[in-house]
């Protein structure tokens, strides 16, 4: 190759100064790394407005759609914290507490009714004063053939855990692949740099 051509072209390449390109790749990663730890912020507080409206008992819907939109569009935004995280992260453990003993206490209610129409209707049929063991029979078959049970209520209902992605294009995500771009061109910089140097001598 023509070495005045090349060296014209290292006269060009020797005015792009690697030092500016490694300057803006730090700079870019150092906004990289602010924006990651304010994601990671934003979903701390979207989470702890999700344990809020569950420890009060309001509406858990839109804080959990809102934590769920946001840990699936950045990065960063792991659940987890804590040298031994709970698993799933997400759990709404008021909420479950709640029904459990909603349904209970609508089990006992309907037992309760069931035991009392049980007496009334087996005394009707058995009115002997005293101990009637054919009344008590009665009682207890009735009772038994129309107790109810506390319906079984799935934990894992309850129980969230939402995988934020690798990378997103969100303000980190973008100033990470920028600095990335330029660190690669810093690289490629210096190793043009070395080449016609090489090729020049």
């Amino acid at each position: 190759m023509d070495k005045r051509k090349l060296h014209h072209q290292f006269k060009f390449i020797k005015k792009i100064r690697p030092i500016y390109l490694f300057v803006i790749a730090v700079f870019f990663l150092a906004l990289g790394i602010i924006g990651i730890r304010e994601n990671y912020l934003q979903m701390a507080e979207l989470r702890e407005k999700v344990f809020l409206a569950d420890e009060k008992g309001k509406n858990i819907e839109e804080p959990l759609r809102e934590l769920r939109e946001y840990v699936y569009s950045h990065m960063n935004t792991d659940l987890s914290s804590g040298n031994v995280p709970i698993k799933p992260p997400i759990q709404l453990n008021n909420r479950y507490e709640q029904l459990l003993e909603q349904e209970q206490n609508r089990a006992d209610k309907i037992n309760k009714e069931v035991k009392e129409k049980a007496e009334s209707q087996c005394a009707r049929e058995f009115p002997a004063a005293g101990l009637n063991s054919e009344r008590v029979n009665c009682v207890a078959e009735y009772t038994s053939d129309n107790a109810v049970r506390p319906r079984e209520i799935p934990s894992e209902l309850y129980k969230f855990d939402f995988v934020s992605p690798v990378w997103s294009p969100d303000f980190a995500g973008l100033s990470l692949l920028a600095s990335l771009f330029f660190f690669a061109m810093f690289a490629i910089r210096l190793l043009a740099g070395l080449w016609y140097k090489y090729e020049l001598n």
